[in-house]
């Protein structure tokens, strides 16, 4: 006789909201929409709330790119880069024709261009370095901090510090050899572009499951859903693949709203210029910020800057997904190890990001995603220099073990 109990799925106990960070969350949320409509206007806000979409997207996915790829890393493991590759596919199906028509209903339609050179080489490596020991990318930050992780937020304290002190050394970095910045939609036309784009992400797809494959001997399957029926999708968690859908639509919907697609760095060297300046640094005169483009931006209320409103808008998102999972723990308690490689991750990615023209989102979600050649290089370099801060980890106590 089979016994049921033995074959029958088992899901997680009934979510159980935290209450209090779920009131404040969601008041905030719609407080900060009417109060960003107010002061700057309609779009704006609403980018504010796909902010909290893609935060709610995140963390009920625990869609992180430094996860990924260490999974990759130590254990040979790709369901996380392939739901990436796959995300960024879908993305860019609706992201390049846009880019290439120019304007939509009188919204101009600009990539997330930038040159392919040295500035770019060196930043993402030193990014994807900075990832592994900070423990988050550039989204996984936002997002983490939103669920309550007092470790992330010195990541991001020292991240922002990492950017501002980009911002200075920006100007030195782009006189290094660069090729311009290249669109493939521009170059080879929005079919050729697509096909290339698709290729490409689908190669490093392949290779991540031939090399699963012949190490285990088989592909990781998604996971059965955690909780009974459809409620995983209020409590979470969701499969890779669903929060990768719901985030390469959500970028989709922030190009033609802002114009541009979703980024997430230049937020954190605009907070900590303005902070720089409150306290007497003369940033506004620091070569970068005298660019017509940056100028205006520091002088101008931090409501006004697309990102700055997105990167509130995810933290609250993710801060409400935690909250109605019941998982709002801030958690204070930070061995020095993993102190100082928080310090040592942010500052690596705050400057490796403002070197490379972005992170994990900007540059290589947003980058590829728009047929900018520039992602490509940031793919392969972040990807390098996350391999070598995979293996400088132990150092800092992380992963349950010191290297000796």
């Amino acid at each position: 006789m089979t016994d049921i109990s033995a074959t029958a799925p088992k899901f997680l106990p009934p979510a159980v909201a935290d209450r209090g960070p779920l009131f404040v969350a969601a008041l905030m949320l719609l407080a900060g929409f009417a109060f960003i409509t107010w002061q700057v206007d309609l779009r704006q806000g609403a980018l504010f709330l796909v902010g909290g979409g893609l935060g709610v997207a995140l963390y009920h996915g625990s869609f992180g790119f430094t996860g990924g790829w260490k999974r990759m890393v130590l254990e040979k493991r790709g369901r996380g880069m392939r739901a990436q590759m796959l995300t960024i596919g879908v993305a860019a199906l609706a992201m390049i024709p846009l880019v290439a028509a120019g304007n939509i209903g009188g919204q101009a339609m600009v990539g997330a261009m930038a040159p392919v050179g040295v500035s770019v080489l060196i930043g993402a490596t030193i990014f994807g370095l900075g990832m592994q020991l900070g423990g988050g990318c550039g989204s996984g930050t936002l997002f983490t901090v939103g669920g309550g992780s007092a470790r992330m937020l010195v990541t991001l304290v020292f991240f922002i510090i990492g950017a501002v002190v980009g911002t200075a050394n920006l100007p030195f970095w782009l006189e290094q050899p660069a090729l311009p910045a290249i669109s493939l939609g521009a170059e080879l036309g929005v079919g050729f572009a697509l096909a290339a784009t698709i290729a490409g992400l689908g190669l490093v797809a392949l290779v991540t499951a031939l090399i699963e494959k012949r190490v285990h001997g088989n592909i990781e399957a998604e996971p059965a859903p955690a909780r009974q029926g459809w409620s995983w999708i209020l409590y979470g968690p969701w499969p890779l693949i669903g929060a990768g859908l719901v985030l390469a639509l959500l970028n989709v919907v922030t190009l033609l709203l802002a114009g541009h697609p979703w980024s997430i760095t230049y937020g954190f060297g605009l907070w900590g210029a303005k902070i720089a300046d409150a306290v007497g640094i003369p940033v506004a005169s620091w070569e970068f910020w005298t660019w017509p483009a940056q100028a205006q931006a520091l002088n101008s209320s931090v409501l006004a800057d697309t990102v700055s409103v997105m990167d509130f808008g995810l933290v609250l998102g993710a801060a409400l997904a935690a909250a109605i999972a019941g998982k709002f723990a801030p958690k204070a308690k930070l061995p020095l190890g993993s102190l100082l490689a928080a310090i040592v991750g942010g500052l690596l990615m705050g400057y490796g990001a403002r070197l490379s023209f972005g992170c994990n989102i900007g540059a290589l979600f947003s980058g590829i995603a728009t047929g900018s050649l520039h992602g490509w290089l940031w793919f392969a370099a972040a990807f390098v220099g996350s391999f070598v801060g995979v293996w400088a980890r132990p150092f800092f106590g992380l992963d349950g073990f010191a290297r000796k």
